[in-house]
């Protein structure tokens, strides 16, 4: 039986533990939130160091990659600094493979219910295969990547400003604390509606949960979420916010749509290589065994 681990700086109150079965390996998946304790969240990286087939550095990325470098978020490099064997993915590597196809297939399957090929996507850069499946789906995008991980009130239309903004404030960025660029231990749990604006008057709103519900409307009225991560109670949340359909990048195991982290973790675990596996490898294994965004109608 091969164990994959998620450790993440995010609430207790969203872990989940299954066992699925992937590339004919048994595998425990599970996701151990420390509540936004770093110190927490080092120390049990440290103690199943070797004990476990892989990590998944959950909360947070180790890093940032764009299509001209790759930018560590050193708060988080500070996490897994003393692993010594078992491989560390923070998901990256599906944000590049698996949410690059998420709109062609969401397209494929309900693109005719989508009046408006308009979408808000929370943070662009840090999801950049998500951020051009959009682009070449065809859809009018505006970026709220200032007004999420920076607080700052500017949205940005267009991905070569969202590039330029990227190479000047991503050295910056990634030197600051981990909670002041994501909502951290208790603080997931929170809504605080804002933005309404850009919720609304797109069709899709898109990006890494915790940031789409922390200042989601309550009226969403047939709008569609492109997002994962999410539990049974985050369904019934958009359901009662009048959201039409949630689509998930990553499969829904009992209830829960993990975070890529998760999942890549899972898929190395089962491969077996002992380290982190290549985007050429990631997209052999998606086709090989099917994995497919999942679409929900509520």
């Amino acid at each position: 039986m091969k164990r994959a681990v998620s450790v993440s700086i995010g609430s207790s109150t969203r872990d989940k533990r299954v066992e699925v079965r992937l590339l004919g390996e048994d595998v425990i998946i599970e996701r151990i939130g420390t509540d936004g304790d770093e110190i927490k969240a080092r120390e049990m990286f440290e103690d199943l160091d070797g004990k476990v087939d892989a990590f998944g550095v959950g909360g947070i990325d180790i890093g940032i990659t764009t299509p001209w470098k790759k930018y560590p978020l050193h708060s988080a490099t500070k996490l897994i600094q003393n692993v010594k064997i078992t491989p560390c993915v923070d998901g990256g590597g599906l944000k590049n493979t698996l949410e690059s196809r998420v709109m062609q297939y969401v397209e494929k399957q309900i693109g005719n219910q989508i009046q408006e090929k308009t979408a808000f996507l929370v943070a662009g850069i840090t999801r950049y295969g998500m951020t051009m499946s959009f682009i070449n789906a065809g859809y009018d995008c505006i970026f709220g990547d200032l007004m999420f991980g920076l607080q700052i009130p500017i949205p940005m239309r267009g991905i070569k400003l969202v590039g330029n903004v990227a190479r000047v404030l991503l050295p910056i960025v990634g030197r600051m604390p981990i909670s002041i660029l994501y909502p951290t231990g208790e603080k997931q749990l929170e809504v605080i509606p804002k933005y309404e604006k850009y919720y609304q008057e797109n069709a899709i709103t898109a990006g890494d949960w915790l940031y789409i519900k922390h200042h989601m409307p309550d009226n969403m009225q047939g709008k569609i979420i492109v997002t994962n991560t999410t539990t049974e109670d985050d369904v019934e949340f958009l359901k009662k916010r009048g959201v039409k359909y949630l689509v998930t990048t990553t499969p829904v195991m009992d209830g829960r749509s993990f975070g890529t982290n998760m999942l890549e973790a899972a898929l190395v675990a089962a491969a077996g290589k002992g380290r982190a596996l290549t985007d050429e490898e990631l997209n052999q294994i998606i086709d090989e065994i099917g994995i497919k965004p999942q679409i929900q109608e509520l």
